[in-house]
């Protein structure tokens, strides 16, 4: 009867596990090396001329996006976890500013869209100096009514 118990247990513990796993972590509130900012914010930066890229997937980005958004795939395959594996993904670098100082605004799918955490991730470990990343992304743009294409 404890065997039994135990198992039912173990089985019961495990099924709640991997529920937890089910639903996606949110995206961490901070990145080193770059900047979490908020839509009013980042509609500041990019009204002023700072660049915005898109790191949704192309569907997503054809769904619509931030007006002047740049499309920068952020190919995830690395799991969702802050020291996850950069070589697993794929990000084009070549598309944000040469100039490694110069300001830019990342976005995805919101707080538990992991894509623009990692890439801004990659972008500070390549050098780049003034990310900033909304973290709210595509959602909280929409809500605030701001302009999109």
């Amino acid at each position: 009867m404890q065997i039994k118990k135990t198992i039912l247990t173990l089985m019961a513990v495990a099924s709640f596990a991997a529920a937890g796993q089910a639903v996606a972590e949110e995206s961490p509130t901070s990145i080193p090396g770059a900047t979490i900012i908020t839509a009013e914010q980042a509609k500041q930066a990019i009204d002023k001329g700072i660049p915005v890229f898109d790191l949704r997937t192309p569907t997503e980005f054809a769904e619509g996006s931030v007006k002047g958004a740049v499309h920068l795939p952020y190919k995830e395959k690395s799991t969702k976890v802050v020291d996850f594996d950069a070589s697993q993904d794929s990000f084009d670098l070549s598309k944000l500013p040469a100039d490694r100082s110069a300001q830019v605004v990342l976005y995805c799918a919101g707080v538990q869209c992991w894509k623009s955490f990692k890439g801004a991730t990659v972008a500070v470990k390549a050098g780049f100096k003034k990310i900033m990343v909304m973290r709210g992304g595509w959602p909280e743009w929409k809500e605030k009514g701001y302009p999109i294409q």
